[in-house]
């Protein structure tokens, strides 16, 4: 049987919870929107939560209602999933990108005060495969400037670090809920802000630009269909009330790789900072040493029928990205370095030891043909 890359973790329960939401014949715009953000807002420690159908959404409300426009510039990390540059070039502001640690796969933060011009707006770090960043220090930055900062925890709830949980102290944050992620809505995300008029902007664009009394039919501005609908809700009730079992879990499983693989030639295993106090663990990413040819490696898992896939092709690198900026190869080594040699291996919730002995087997004896 093939090892898959990912799979959700559904239970009966969240099957049970999605069949009461189609016999209560409302879908849309109902409790159990209202009860997930109620519930994330207390996850997180935040004042606001505002569901949206995903995470890109999510980021793109951000992005106005920070007042993100045209000739803007927003720092950000080239070594992503493209939706955190998608977000702010909807409202056609331009990416500042700034290379990566050569640990963390996070924007190296001792490079981006000198990014920073008069043109400035905007900070958005990325919690890379789960990692949370320094998040107070990037806020210490943004003050010094008069900036705002967005984090995009999208693969990274849960996590902590230096006693900061992901999303808390950010201007606004978003998280992500597809079927890779640590839990999932299906398709969705969620907004979430200590910003009182923050809040209220991304509520009215979610749903088309109504007030907010919610009078039918009455818009006060250009909004968005990103509406959070009743049944990707309940999935996210039902999974968030059972994350801690699920983040120790995939504790369980990098642990397990990382038993098995800390010592093998060629391959280095993730690294997380010393300040993460907590870490949710998003997808098990390694990297090749120089002279193993990555794209081969994962022809060969293929073989095997062990599914892998490379995390993450640069942004810079994207053929309109590119074609819009004009970047080039050797604008940003390190991210090129690591975007060239890491591996997403088989990771997920319930994934079985001896499915993690078989992935690594094959996968150091394929490693030593090199």
């Amino acid at each position: 049987m093939r090892i898959p890359l990912s799979k959700p973790d559904i239970t009966q329960e969240e099957i049970n919870a999605v069949v009461e939401v189609l016999q209560s014949n409302i879908l849309s715009i109902g409790p159990k929107l209202l009860e997930f953000e109620k519930s994330m807002a207390s996850y997180v420690g935040t004042k606001h939560a505002i569901g949206v159908n995903s995470g890109t959404s999510g980021l793109h409300l951000l992005i106005k209602a920070m007042g993100i426009s045209s000739g803007d510039e927003v720092i950000t990390t080239p070594f992503s999933f493209i939706s955190s540059t998608n977000c702010f070039l909807y409202e056609s502001a331009k990416p500042v990108f700034t290379d990566i640690d050569d640990k963390t796969f996070n924007i190296n933060i001792d490079m981006v005060e000198d990014k920073i011009t008069d043109k400035t707006k905007l900070l958005l770090p990325v919690d890379v495969f789960g990692q949370p960043v320094n998040i107070k220090e990037y806020m210490n930055i943004a003050k010094k400037h008069n900036l705002k900062v967005i984090e995009d925890s999208c693969e990274a709830i849960g996590s902590e670090y230096d006693e900061a949980k992901t999303g808390s102290l950010a201007d606004g944050a978003v998280f992500a809920f597809y079927p890779n992620k640590q839990i999932t809505t299906a398709e969705g995300g969620i907004i979430v802000t200590n910003d009182d008029k923050i809040a209220k902007v991304c509520r009215s664009l979610r749903s088309q630009g109504r007030a907010e009394t919610g009078r039918w039919l009455h818009h006060e501005q250009i909004g968005y269909n990103y509406r959070l609908s009743e049944l990707h809700s309940v999935l996210g009730v039902t999974q968030l009330s059972r994350i801690e079992k699920i983040l120790e879990r995939r504790e369980k499983v990098a642990s397990l790789y990382n038993n098995r693989l800390r010592n093998v030639d060629g391959i280095s295993i993730p690294w997380i900072d010393c300040k993460v106090n907590k870490m949710s663990w998003f997808v098990y990413v390694v990297t090749f040493d120089e002279g193993i040819d990555r794209n081969k490696v994962m022809e060969m898992l293929s073989e095997k029928n062990i599914d892998s896939k490379p995390y993450f092709t640069p942004i810079h690198l994207q053929p309109y990205i590119r074609k819009m900026f004009g970047f080039k190869e050797g604008d940003f080594p390190v991210t090129e370095r690591i975007g060239n040699s890491a591996l997403a291996l088989p990771f997920y919730t319930n994934m079985e030891e001896c499915e993690v002995d078989t992935v690594c087997d094959v996968l150091k004896d394929i490693v030593s043909k090199f």
